[in-house]
Formats: C-alpha cells, sequence, structure tokens
C-alpha cells in the first residue's frame, strides 16, 4: 500500500479486516498535515467525510464521541486539524503500524507474477500486489506562463507556488499576493491571507464566482424529491453518480471524461462566503497572458473585461488544481509505467471494475481512478466503494495463490 491517506487507510483496513497481510508505506495523513494551510477547512460535509472501517464505528462521528465532542452537522465547517486526528485515530484503531519509509521504486518482479518495491534506504522486498493510494501527491498544475517565474521550481520561497506547498500564509503578512483560480482553495487562500495581514487579489477566468448554498436540515420532501442530497449536493445527477460510481465506469470513455471535467465546477463553501465578499478583492473574466520577474518581484498583464491590464506583486499563488498524470507518478518504473492503459483522453489508468490496471495486482484509487468511477473518487465520501472492492477482490487473489 502506497499511501497513507484517506483512501490508503480505509484500503488496508479493509484488507487487514480479510486477513491479506499489508504493508502500509507513507506518513499518516501526510497530505492533509502538509499540503494545506493553517485555519483551512473541509469543504465535505461531516456525512461525507467517514473513512470506511471494515465494521461499525469508525465513523467521524464516532471520533468526536469517544473523545467527548460535540457531533458536527452540515452547518459546521470541518477544520482541517479535526479531520487530521480523525485519520490517525482510524490508523490506531484499525490499521495498525504505517511505515513512513518513501516507496521509491514498484517494478515488475524479474521473475514470475507480482512486484519487486524499493524504498527510500535501498530495502528491496517483493509484492503480490501494490495499490497506489497517493491521492494528489506530485499532481499539483501551475500553468506554463506562471511557471516560468520559477527556474529552479515553484515553492514557498519562490515567486510563485501552488496552493499544495503551504501549511501557513502568514509569512505573507505586509506582502502583494496575486491568487489564480475561482474554486475552494483559491478563495479560502484569499481570505487566510487577507486576515493574515497580506494586500491580496483573486484573479478568476470565470465570469463569476460561485457559492455553495448553506444547507437546510429540514428540507420538505417536494425539495427532497426534486433534489435529493448526495455526499457531492444536491441533485439528480449528483445523487446517481454517487449511488453508482460503478455504473460510471460502464459509460463510453468521451461521457466520462466529460463528466469528469464538468460535474463540479470551481465554487466556494457558503461559509467561506462573508469572509471573502465585500472584503478581498476579486476580479472576474480576468485570465493571465504574461508574467515575468522584475527586481525580486512580479509583473503581470492581465486581460480583463476591461482590456489588459499590468500588476506589480510580491508574490503568486496558484490555485489552479491538479492533472492526474501517471507520468507524475514518480515510483513507478518505466516498464510498469509503459504496460499501464489509460483513460482515452487521460493520463490516467484504465480500471477494471475492481480498480486493478492493465497490469495484474497494480491497483489504484481515490482522484487517479475518477476518470474512471467518477467524481465522488475525488472526495473521501469515495473511500468505502473503493476499499471494499479493492479488499473483496485482493483478498480473493490471495486466496488462490
Amino acid at each position: 500500500m502506497v499511501g497513507a491517506g484517506p483512501y490508503g487507510l480505509s484500503v488496508a483496513a479493509h484488507l487487514r479486516a480479510a486477513g491479506v497481510p499489508v504493508r502500509i508505506f507513507g506518513e499518516v495523513m501526510g497530505s492533509w498535515r502538509h499540503a494545506m494551510a493553517t485555519g483551512m477547512f473541509l469543504k465535505s460535509t461531516p456525512a461525507a467525510t467517514d473513512l470506511s472501517a471494515p465494521e461499525p464505528g469508525g465513523r467521524l462521528a464516532d471520533f468526536r464521541r469517544v473523545h467527548g465532542e460535540p457531533e458536527l452537522t452540515e452547518l459546521t465547517p470541518i477544520p482541517c486539524d479535526v479531520f487530521v486526528r480523525y485519520g490517525m485515530w482510524f490508523q490506531k484503531r484499525y490499521v495498525g503500524e504505517v511505515d513512513s519509509a518513501r516507496v521509491v521504486a514498484v517494478g515488475q518482479a524479474p521473475s514470475g507474477p507480482g512486484f519487486l518495491v524499493r524504498l527510500n534506504d535501498d530495502q528491496e522486498f517483493p509484492a503480490a500486489a501494490v495499490v497506489v493510494a497517493t491521492g494528489l501527491n506530485g499532481l499539483a498544475h501551475i500553468p506554463e506562463e506562471l511557471r516560468l517565474l520559477a527556474p529552479e521550481g515553484p515553492g514557498v520561497d519562490a515567486l510563485v507556488s501552488h496552493t499544495s506547498h503551504h501549511t501557513d500564509l502568514s509569512p505573507y503578512a505586509g506582502q502583494r499576493v496575486a491568487v489564480i483560480g475561482g474554486g475552494q482553495s483559491a478563495l479560502e487562500s484569499a481570505a487566510l491571507l487577507h486576515e493574515a495581514g497580506a494586500e491580496v487579489q483573486v484573479l478568476v477566468r470565470e465570469s463569476r464566482v460561485l457559492w455553495g448554498v448553506k444547507p437546510d436540515l429540514v428540507r420538505p420532501w417536494t425539495q427532497r424529491v426534486a433534489k435529493p442530497a448526495s455526499p457531492l449536493g444536491t441533485g439528480w445527477a449528483l445523487a446517481a453518480v454517487c449511488t453508482a460510481p460503478g455504473g460510471v465506469r460502464r459509460l463510453p470513455a468521451s461521457a466520462r471524461m466529460l463528466l469528469f471535467r464538468r460535474a463540479l465546477g470551481p465554487s466556494g463553501g457558503w461559509w467561506l462566503r462573508d469572509r471573502v465578499e465585500d472584503i478581498v478583492p476579486v476580479r472576474t473574466s480576468s485570465r493571465v497572458t504574461r508574467a515575468e520577474a522584475s527586481e525580486s518581484r512580479v509583473r503581470l498583464e492581465v486581460d480583463g473585461s476591461g482590456g489588459s491590464e499590468t500588476l506589480i506583486v510580491d508574490h503568486v499563488l496558484a490555485a489552479t488544481g491538479y492533472r492526474l498524470d501517471l507520468d507524475a507518478v514518480p515510483f513507478l518504473s518505466p516498464e510498469a509505467r509503459g504496460a499501464l492503459a489509460c483513460v482515452p483522453g487521460s493520463k490516467a489508468p484504465h480500471l477494471s471494475a475492481s480498480f486493478e490496471s492493465s497490469v495484474p495486482g497494480l491497483y489504484f484509487t481515490g482522484s487517479l481512478a475518477a476518470p474512471m468511477f467518477g467524481p465522488m473518487m475525488r472526495f473521501v465520501a469515495g473511500t468505502e466503494f473503493a476499499a471494499t472492492r479493492i479488499a473483496r477482490h485482493a483478498s480473493q487473489a490471495s486466496a488462490m495463490h
């Protein structure tokens, strides 16, 4: 198991419950601890934030109850640090030991089926199967015109960074920062930067910023029928893709990719609106056409509805999302990567109904599975569907050997 976030922990818990020997590598909830700034909240509701345990008692609500903390409702945004504590509690209760060593190579075994796994301390060992549950690690996308600002690579000490590079935005106090993007990470980062004392502007390509709607805990039955609830929001379309990810997989590849790209566009959480609107300057219909470094600052040429404009800032924060690309999974050997079939129109792996790739015994879950199973795999809500199917298939394969 490569990865110890929500998907890795959930799959490992089910494998261990099924009696399958499993080693899990990674830092427990590592991305949630190091790729999200202090003070951030989850966009998901409590009902969509449960890891998948093989027995009752592993929900977020159970964790809160065990620790004497009040149960969260849809009207209570979940702090990231609460979710991290929940994941670490889940690991101790259902998973057991997690090895913090880093997997640096996964290749097919030199003789016979299976794989040879190498760690960063040069230790090697065979594995009958490998589950890749690395989340969005290494998949951050920064547009080329912005990457040119950081020849040595983007990061917190460069002129441009990605939101996933930050655990703390307070060092930008007193600086001028341009945030590029119109989704949750852009808007929440802008709020945190403003609250930390930065002079911030948000540049959004779309003609307007979309905000979530405050949940109604007691909806009349007519609304529940017209727009059924789902982990991803209300409406029949979202309810369908959440209820039947396996059905999404049976759609033509072109339809799946359209669903993947358009099902959930950029938007901000309802609870964030009051911290941004009329507080942080947000420029819609704005696109950066050129970016260049100038005396330790950044000169941005921006095309907008009112024409072109030049902005001078100290730092550019790219909230420009992620690209699913197997070439960015660093530990896969060239041979293994070359043997992987991809979803047409993407660089994500083609997967069976059990999340197995075209390389027997090599599974992918989480965001890399979203082009096959739909947008629920981009969220914690997909852990139940993925973990049960991977564990069932892997345990059957283990029994045959």
